[in-house]
């Protein structure tokens, strides 16, 4: 383990590291089974997605793009393949589609376009005011107490430093109170290589936690204390400027809408000096099933 790395991050930078089967083919593994849920974290599958498309490009253009269309969960006892597309190679842009499949079935798909940076007009929304990570807890501080409960958060891994902001759902839940908004700094949990692709690729798996947090703390509600079946439906993502991963930045997301058994959140990276290095926007399947009595 290299110094100042945790072991799960360590975890993580080995689940980026692709087999490549063929020349637009990879085969992505997943941690082990200490670390898993019941389906495959939609996180890994865009990491993953992410370098294999990234493998096709090269170093000269960066990703600015992706959405990915969730098809069906996957088996986190299996390996996973990756199949790149590549749609075009332009001047400035180049096009790639990954297909995740496995045993012939597909789990999502992933459209992905890379551009050569260029200047323009600029301008950014500004970064929400809240305190800086090292004045906040750490996740674990907030888990304390719910390990019964909130099981799938303890035994998750966790190459991500997380501190938040405002209260988590939980904490929240038993104060009555109710957050339209959630404010969460992240990083990785060590330093990551040089290589930018890995740095993106960490982000778009950080991206796909807290994420949907706004749409049940609108409502009071809360993971593991409510009856909530949520799964992610489709989620993009559009990177602004370059950014490293393994310095501090504020996840800040909301949510504009829930219907039809549904939720959008929004979502924005700022670094710490207040740059917007990415935006995120979530659909995801939310139920509630509210206890009777």
């Amino acid at each position: 383990m290299q110094v100042g790395r945790s072991a799960d991050l360590e975890v993580l930078i080995d689940l980026l590291d692709l087999e490549q089967l063929g020349e637009d083919e990879f085969l992505g593994r997943h941690p082990a089974a200490a670390q898993l849920g019941s389906r495959t974290f939609g996180g890994q599958l865009m990491s993953q997605g992410i370098v294999a498309a990234g493998r096709t490009v090269g170093d000269s253009r960066p990703l600015h793009a992706l959405s990915t269309h969730f098809i069906r969960g996957g088996d986190v006892k299996e390996p996973i393949v990756y199949r790149v597309d590549r749609h075009r190679d332009g001047r400035a842009f180049a096009n790639r589609q990954v297909t995740a499949y496995q045993d012939g079935k597909e789990l999502c798909v992933m459209l992905a376009a890379f551009q050569d940076a260029g200047r323009g007009l600029e301008h950014a929304v500004e970064v929400p005011e809240v305190p800086y990570p090292e004045s906040l807890p750490p996740l674990g501080d907030h888990l304390v107490g719910f390990e019964d409960r909130l099981q799938m958060f303890v035994n998750a891994l966790k190459p991500i430093d997380m501190r938040y902001a405002n209260e988590p759902a939980w904490i929240m839940k038993g104060s009555g109170g109710r957050l339209n908004h959630n404010r969460v700094w992240m990083k990785a949990d060590g330093e990551l290589p040089d290589d930018p692709l890995l740095h993106v690729a960490a982000m778009a798996y950080a991206s796909d936690t807290t994420v949907l947090d706004s749409i049940i703390t609108t409502h009071g509600l809360a993971w593991g204390l409510d009856r909530i079946v949520a799964a992610t439906v489709n989620h993009s993502m559009w990177f602004h400027r370059p950014f490293r991963f393994d310095d501090w930045m504020l996840y800040a997301t909301e949510s504009p809408v829930a219907a039809g058994s549904r939720g959008m959140a929004t979502g924005r990276f700022f670094s710490r000096t207040g740059e917007l290095a990415a935006t995120v926007v979530q659909e995801g399947l939310i139920r509630h099933f509210p206890k009777k009595g």
